[in-house]
């Protein structure tokens, strides 16, 4: 257990190291109000956790600790929207697809309000 957990922590740091230079190299050249940065993390994150799921699941690692430290250290610090969208894969491809969208729907919906609550409470 205190192994899993070193594996995500390293990976996880690394992750958000990554994610701090990501966004600071696109706003070097990226200055608008789109949030380019973000949206350049989370398609990549997406991008990696699919990678490196199918390779780990093509070579039988897919309950090693490299998972741990690639999929859920590395990719989660860098973005956890990529865990987001896996899940979401996973229950489109099991044919859930109404609670795939319910989970999209309630994700995107209830997460701006519990946003809006946050700063609502601190005003």
């Amino acid at each position: 257990m205190l192994k899993t957990i070193l594996y995500i922590a390293i990976g996880g740091a690394l992750g958000s190291v990554l994610r701090y230079l990501t966004s600071m190299l696109v706003n070097k050249y990226w200055v608008n109000h789109f949030p380019m940065a973000t949206f350049i993390t989370n398609v990549l994150g997406c991008f990696l956790i699919g990678l490196i799921i199918g390779i780990l699941e093509k070579n039988n690692l897919a309950a090693s600790n490299l998972k741990w430290f690639l999929v859920t250290g590395f990719c989660g610090g860098y973005t956890t929207f990529s865990a987001f969208g896996m899940e979401n894969v996973t229950l489109f491809q099991n044919n859930n697809t109404f609670l795939a969208f319910t989970y999209i729907g309630f994700s995107i919906i209830i997460g701006l309000f519990a946003i809006w609550l946050g700063l609502f409470v601190t005003k």
